[in-house]
């Protein structure tokens, strides 16, 4: 469970605790470790239910990492987050196959397909299950339109 090296990587603390500090008092969606557990878990259905062959270990990595880029102001959160997922990728010990699987796969998450293909289709897809929309006090100011709100659990 290479992903649990990631939990404890300190780099990876310091950007938890910046997007902590950041979403401080925000209604909206959060993105903190409970998040990222979520979408690990959903992913993982995800690929099974999908026939997608990806390690389990992978699957937490890129979950867990697929927001990191939150905890740099300015620029795209996904492109940030490729850039400081390699550097934890890599002290975590992951091989070069893994890293690029994972950073590519943090690069596209916000692109969700209509159908689930890919690993990357599966992380989009779980990031966005993840969201409890159907409990959320703001779900009136949400930016997010109607037909993409989680109405109820999926998963």
């Amino acid at each position: 469970m290479k992903y649990c090296q990631i939990i404890n990587n300190s780099k990876y603390k310091q950007a938890i605790r910046i997007i902590s500090e950041n979403e401080k008092g925000r209604k909206f969606c959060i993105h903190d470790y409970g998040h990222f557990i979520d979408v690990a878990r959903i992913c993982y259905i995800l690929c099974l239910e999908n026939n997608i062959n990806v390690q389990k270990d992978v699957i937490y990595a890129a979950a867990l990492l697929h927001d990191i880029g939150r905890s740099i102001k300015g620029g795209d959160h996904a492109q940030n987050g490729v850039l400081l997922a390699f550097d934890i990728l890599n002290e975590c010990g992951y091989d070069k196959g893994d890293v690029e699987l994972i950073t590519e796969v943090i690069r596209s998450h916000g692109h969700v397909s209509d159908d689930i293909k890919t690993f990357g289709d599966a992380l989009a897809r779980a990031d966005k299950y993840s969201r409890r929309c159907y409990l959320c006090e703001a779900y009136d100011e949400c930016y997010w339109s109607e037909d993409i709100k989680n109405k109820y659990p999926v998963y």
